[in-house]
């Protein structure tokens, strides 16, 4: 392939087809639609979960438990991911795991778990701790300081007018 070669048969408009325009187009009488039936008419729309009258797999499935729109995103990590990233005395808050890569998806509020061991005295800066990580952490030397959670709109009292 050459440098000139590189866009051959790329066209930047494609042509539309034009459908319904006799029989010399080959797209012409029944316009692709197939003969009769409703889905031949104009305004056909069918169900995007449409299967042909059986009953859809969306009606058949069954539903349970419902999901928390307002639930809040809790980033976890483990005591033994800090011990293999961070150096003793270091300090380990939702930047600096964001900075070492540990969290990069996005998260309302961080959780330490106690999953591992941990043997460099830390100080942690976190929303939640697990009694077992808070005790590691305090074992190892290290300190542990709760971040604010996110605070509720402030809603004014109702006036007496």
């Amino acid at each position: 392939m050459r440098l000139n070669e590189v866009n051959s048969g790329i066209h930047k408009h494609k042509r539309v087809r034009r459908i319904g325009r006799g029989p010399g187009s080959g797209r012409g009488k029944t316009s692709t639609r197939g003969g009769k039936g409703q889905s031949a008419r104009a305004g056909y729309a069918a169900l995007p979960i449409f299967q042909g009258g059986t009953m859809p797999l969306v009606r058949r499935v069954p539903k349970r438990g419902f999901t928390n729109r307002f639930a809040l995103e809790i980033g976890a990590i483990n005591v033994a991911d800090l011990e293999r990233v961070f150096a003793a005395g270091e300090q380990v808050n939702p930047q600096t795991l964001r900075a070492k890569g540990l969290l990069k998806h996005r998260y309302d509020e961080l959780k330490i778990l106690g999953n591992g061991e941990l043997t460099k005295s830390l100080n942690v800066s976190a929303h939640r701790f697990s009694g077992s990580a808070r005790e590691k952490i305090e074992r190892a030397g290290g300190q542990v300081s709760v971040l604010p959670g996110r605070r509720p709109a402030a809603v004014e009292p109702p006036s007496d007018a």
